[in-house]
């Protein structure tokens, strides 16, 4: 079973946070997504993780609320309640997890300190190239 660390170290030697602090105004996070093409945004008060800021926490708690990106700070509208996983955690763990909460981004945590990130679209990736290693495995096994 894979575990998020090695999911982490998979994406990059060494991963990169992409955060922003909470008196930033919500388009410069939206312009740091759409920068590295992300989803998703830590909210960092110097190393301590404070919150998240999706696109999905955009959509809902700006655009329907008819407030805007230029004036309203990234405190106002991310997810303060962050639920994290470790290096250890499994992919299996953290797909739980996800699918109890219904969020698609994860920060991943070792002791106090952020280490990185783990989306939906990193842990199906996983957990497809798990199943074509068990297949290849299975046909070597059956041709042999």
């Amino acid at each position: 079973m894979t575990s998020v660390g090695s999911l982490i170290s998979a994406k990059s030697k060494q991963p990169v946070i992409y955060s922003v602090r909470p008196e930033q105004m919500v388009r410069e996070a939206l312009e740091l997504m759409k920068e590295h093409d992300i989803g998703c945004v830590m909210v960092m008060e110097g190393d301590e993780l404070v919150g998240i800021l999706s696109e999905r926490d955009y959509a809902r708690k700006m655009i329907l609320s008819g407030r805007t990106s230029h004036d309203t700070p990234v405190r106002d509208i991310m997810t303060s309640n962050v639920i994290c996983t470790t290096p250890a955690g499994s992919v299996d763990e953290c797909l739980g997890l996800m699918n109890q909460y219904g969020f698609r981004h994860l920060p991943v945590k070792d002791g106090d300190r952020v280490v990185g990130m783990v989306s939906t679209g990193d842990i199906i990736s996983s957990i497809i190239r798990e199943q074509q290693d068990t297949i290849d495995h299975l046909q070597q096994y059956i041709a042999s």
